[in-house]
């Protein structure tokens, strides 16, 4: 299903800045040698991070799910100085590929990948979070949610990414697992008093999620 009307996504996509030589590169290998490449986020989300990192201006992000690096090195933009950006994957060859990226970006020095299981490295993470991009398996979103909400700083952001799950869960009767988990998802952060929240239609769904204040 198109989420977005093609024609739509192709204007924004020309009225949307270039990347920078890297991110394209690491598109172009991504989309020509990977088994996964819908995965990555692309030029058009992936600027949108970027701006959205930079507005924000965060000491500490945290992503969860890496992939080959492509949004680590967006969200990376808007890190304040001295800030870290930490990105939790667990396929050993995905965080291989993304470090090697990151070797090569001016920035890569202040991304530290780690391998495993989001769940169990997240309980040895004892830092306080301005920023975390969710975007590991759709089983587990409302469990990721409900670790990272307590180290979060109040008023810091959440962005969740694939909250349309691929237009599945516009469907009158939501099937497969993955969509399930992502419409209770939804449903459980939406009714959350702790939070504020917006979804965004952008590529596969967005939804951005601020702690409220203390």
């Amino acid at each position: 299903m198109d989420i977005v009307a093609p024609a739509a996504q192709a204007y924004a996509e020309r009225h949307t800045s270039p990347d920078e030589q890297l991110l394209a590169e690491l598109e172009e290998w991504t989309v020509r040698t990977h088994a996964d490449p819908h995965m990555i986020s692309g030029r058009l989300q992936g600027q949108l991070l970027g701006q959205l990192s930079r507005m924000i201006a965060p000491e500490m992000i945290l992503e969860i799910g890496t992939f080959v690096g492509y949004s680590a090195l967006c969200l990376a933009r808007g890190l304040r100085p001295g800030g870290r950006l930490v990105t939790l994957e667990i396929r050993e060859e995905d965080a291989r590929l993304a470090r090697s990226w990151f070797d090569r970006s001016p920035s890569g020095h202040l991304i530290e990948c780690l391998q495993g299981d989001a769940l169990a490295l997240m309980e040895n993470l004892d830092e306080t979070w301005d920023l975390v991009f969710l975007d590991a398996d759709k089983v587990n979103y409302t469990r990721y949610y409900e670790a990272v909400l307590p180290r979060l700083r109040p008023g810091g952001w959440i962005i969740a990414d694939n909250v349309l799950f691929h237009g599945q869960v516009l469907e009158p009767s939501v099937k497969g697992k993955s969509a399930r988990a992502i419409e209770a998802f939804n449903e459980h952060v939406s009714n959350d008093p702790r939070v504020e929240t917006v979804m965004l239609t952008v590529r596969d769904g967005l939804m951005i999620i601020r702690k409220k204040p203390e």
